[in-house]
């Protein structure tokens, strides 16, 4: 059975995989940090048998390694790095108001978490059909399109996640492991927030069939959910 893990999948984008890829019939490994209050879910797995579901902080490598060793013997097509944290979405960080400690946390999250998902699964990858590492960036990290102050941790984390996952693509593709970027555009999420009509379903679909129709030949490229590509 194909498969895929998926980061941060209790709420919002993630939970949408989760849904799209378990009614395709997808062995389905979803994680997220807190597993006990991710009560949709749980709704779902119940109905879905094909969904497992596992703690994970992309941030504590204990976490990762402990599901690597839980799945050791599991292969996974799709390793889909989902989790992510914007938290100059909720109040304005300006230069003189800006707080490094978050700005490491929204690194160790948005681009080390990413990074070490992908080293601790490689192996688990390298046994699938499918050998897709999809990563869940942004716009905001397109230095192209910075055209305005502000979202400092955010822009500045996402560019770094794609720098290292183009880096990487060529290391992974050494294993026929391929990379893939995805801006799943302006979404109504509690990330996204609601001044927009794109909805999950919609967003994750686009972002779906180019997983389902990447080859080889895209691996390190950054696409947005309706198949454009996307600038650096």
């Amino acid at each position: 059975m194909i498969s895929v893990l998926v980061t941060g999948s209790n709420r919002g984008l993630g939970l949408e995989w989760v849904k799209q890829y378990a009614r395709e019939g997808w062995r389905v490994y979803a994680t997220c940090r807190h597993p006990t209050e991710a009560f949709d879910l749980h709704n779902l797995a119940a109905k879905q048998k094909n969904i497992s579901i596992h703690r994970l902080d992309v941030t504590k490598p204990d976490d990762i390694n402990a599901v690597a060793v839980e799945l050791l013997n599991e292969s996974i097509d799709v390793l889909l790095n989902n989790a992510g944290v914007y938290l100059e979405k909720y109040w304005d960080v300006s230069l003189n108001q800006l707080r490094y400690e978050d700005w490491e946390y929204t690194f160790r999250v948005n681009t080390m978490g990413a990074v070490r998902l992908a080293e601790a699964f490689q192996d688990h990858l390298t046994r699938s059909e499918k050998r897709l590492i999809a990563v869940i960036s942004t716009h905001m990290g397109s230095i192209t399109d910075i055209d305005e102050p502000g979202s400092y941790y955010y822009r500045s984390s996402k560019a770094a996640l794609n720098a290292a996952m183009k880096g990487l693509s060529y290391e992974m593709r050494l294993r026929g492991i391929g990379v893939l970027l995805l801006h799943p555009g302006w979404v109504r999420t509690r990330m996204g927030g609601p001044g927009t009509s794109l909805l999950s379903p919609e967003s994750v679909r686009g972002m779906g069939n180019i997983i389902e129709n990447f080859t080889i030949e895209q691996t390190g490229r950054f696409y947005r959910y309706d198949g454009i590509e996307m600038p650096w």
